[in-house]
């Protein structure tokens, strides 16, 4: 007796399982079909392959006036908005929440370029120059005979000042001109690490070297301004260059120092000295807070009065070679009287008559040939 409802209830289930998808077929809309029956063909037709349309490529779109980037194109970030426009920073100082300072490329395309090569042309000129003189003039010598009395040029105190800033230049000179020029002049030949290790080492003695020349610096000012102020004879023997060149081959007369000495005391190391120093100062403490751009110009400045310095400072080197007994001069202290007529006259007869703490005195080291 329980078959027959069983029965039922399973062909139920499966009559409701067959009508739902012939429902859903009834609701769905009718498909087209497409057309069965081809062209007819004429007689003489050519038959035609039929024509695939090709998607065209899509075009960029056109940047915007002023402007490289394209939008929605695989374009590098630019950064000229970036370079100028403040930014968040977390660390306080100038320039620090700048992300990229665009006048770092205008500086180091001057400093590599116009910098570089005039003032490497400034350098070579100045020591073609120096050749020149030297291969015209020759040596300057004693036109009288040594007397063998001997006067103090210098003293002590200012021999070590006068030395003190020479060879602590010639340090700052070779350091610097690695630094400067050395991409161009020793890399070639010493390889990229040796040229890395040269320059480190070179720019930590610059650095610290540097104090000592400008301490140098303001002692030799001290000691030497009294006798470098300027007076109208000065003018015309820089205006005759001291009578090298005249025919009489005599010097125009002059005090303890001359038209030329004078002239480089003041542009070379008072105005020239003074730009090295506060420039230098600049760039060996970057921790005063002095930011990125002022750097840069102290660079600038302070790589152009360089050059400038050395080319004056070879010319005073020359004159301290070529001029018989200069050198002795500044490194035993004394000088023939013969010598101090013939170059310094105005020093000489003051010194005759008292007016000059120096002295003419007999029995002092005598001038040995060779030795200036």
């Amino acid at each position: 007796m329980l078959k027959a409802p069983a029965r039922l209830i399973g062909a139920l289930i499966v009559g409701a399982a067959l009508a739902l998808p012939m429902a859903t077929a009834a609701q769905a809309p009718a498909t087209p079909a497409p057309p069965t029956t081809a062209p007819t063909k004429k007689a003489g037709d050519v038959p035609v392959a039929p024509q695939v349309e090709t998607p065209k490529a899509a075009s960029p779109p056109t940047p915007t006036q002023g402007s490289t980037a394209i939008p929605g194109w695989n374009n590098p970030p630019s950064w000229a908005g970036a370079s100028e426009r403040p930014q968040y920073a977390s660390v306080p100082g100038v320039g620090t929440n700048r992300l990229i300072q665009g006048a770092g490329r205008e500086w180091r395309e001057f400093r590599n370029g116009p910098l570089t090569q005039g003032g490497g042309w400034v350098l070579v000129i100045a020591l073609a120059v120096i050749a020149l003189v030297s291969l015209i003039r020759g040596r300057i010598r004693l036109h009288g005979q040594p007397t063998g009395r001997m006067i103090e040029r210098f003293n002590a105190v200012e021999r070590a000042s006068h030395w003190t800033m020479a060879i602590s230049f010639v340090f700052l000179a070779l350091t610097g001109t690695i630094i400067l020029f050395g991409k161009y002049l020793v890399l070639p030949w010493l390889g990229y690490t040796g040229f890395a290790w040269l320059t480190v080492v070179g720019k930590n003695i610059h650095n610290f070297v540097g104090p000592l020349f400008i301490f140098s610096l303001v002692v030799s000012f001290l000691i030497y301004v009294k006798d470098n102020l300027w007076h109208a004879r000065d003018f015309t023997w820089l205006m005759k260059l001291g009578g090298m060149f005249s025919r009489t081959k005599s010097e125009v007369p002059s005090g303890r120092f001359n038209g030329g000495e004078k002239a480089w005391f003041w542009g070379g190391l008072v105005l020239l000295g003074l730009t090295l120093s506060v420039t230098g100062l600049i760039l060996d403490f970057p921790n005063w807070n002095q930011g990125r751009d002022v750097m840069q110009v102290s660079n600038i400045v302070h790589a152009i009065a360089a050059i400038l310095f050395m080319t004056g400072a070879f010319a005073h080197i020359y004159m301290g070679i070529a001029v018989e007994g200069a050198y002795r001069a500044m490194r035993d202290g004394y000088v023939d009287e013969e010598w101090a007529r013939e170059h310094h006259v105005l020093w000489y007869e003051d010194v005759k008559a008292g007016k000059r703490p120096e002295r003419i005195m007999a029995g002092a080291p005598q001038p040995v040939a060779g030795d200036d």
